[in-house]
C-alpha cells in the first residue's frame, strides 16, 4: 500500500493538488455520543443550563469545517462551499450527520469528519455538568462523491466494521 503523504525517502509532505482540475465533491460523516436517557431529554426539551447544545453544536461544527486544515498538519486547505448539520435524538445517544460540499481540486472527508467530532466534543462540553460518563464514537465516513476515485458509500453499521478490524 503507498501512502501519499510520504515522499520516496519517507518524509511527510502535502501531495501536490496543483494539475488537478476542481470539481464538485461532497463528504457525509457521522457520529453519535452516548448519554444517560435523561440527558437526551434534557437537550431535547433544551432544558440545559449552557443554552440550545443542539444550536451551539451546530456552529461549532460549521465552523470545525471552515478551519480543518489549521488542524490537520497535511490538510489542505479548502474553499467550503456548504455545511449541513443534522442531530438525531435517540433513547440514549443523539447522532451527528455533516455533509460539507465544495467546487476544489481535493476531497472533504476531513472536513465533513472533523466537523463531526467537533459537533460530539461540543455536545459533551455543554452536558458535561449533568453526565460526565458520555461517550464520543462511532465517527466514520459515510458516502463521499467527485474526484478521481469516485463514489464511496459504507454500508453496514460502524460497530460491525470495528468487530471485523478487532477480529483480524
Amino acid at each position: 500500500m503507498a501512502f501519499t503523504h510520504l515522499d520516496p525517502l519517507g518524509r511527510a509532505r502535502m501531495v501536490d493538488v496543483t494539475p488537478k482540475e476542481p470539481t464538485h465533491r461532497r463528504a457525509t460523516a457521522r457520529g453519535k455520543v452516548f448519554m444517560q436517557p435523561a440527558t437526551t431529554v434534557a437537550v431535547a426539551n433544551r432544558e440545559v443550563n449552557k443554552g440550545d447544545v443542539l444550536a451551539v453544536a451546530r456552529v461549532a461544527a460549521i465552523q470545525a469545517a471552515k478551519r480543518t486544515s489549521d488542524m490537520i498538519p497535511l490538510c489542505h486547505p479548502l474553499l467550503v462551499g456548504s455545511v449541513n448539520v443534522n442531530f438525531e435524538i435517540g433513547d440514549d445517544f443523539i447522532e451527528i450527520e455533516v455533509t460539507v460540499d465544495t467546487v476544489d481540486r481535493t476531497g472533504v472527508e476531513m472536513e465533513a469528519l472533523h466537523a463531526c467530532a467537533i459537533a460530539g466534543l461540543t455536545i459533551y462540553d455543554m452536558c458535561k455538568s449533568a453526565d460526565r460518563g458520555m461517550v464520543i464514537g462511532e465517527v466514520a465516513l459515510w458516502e463521499k462523491t467527485g474526484g478521481r476515485s469516485g463514489t464511496y458509500r459504507r454500508t453496514g453499521n460502524v460497530a460491525s466494521v470495528v468487530t471485523k478490524v478487532v477480529e483480524s
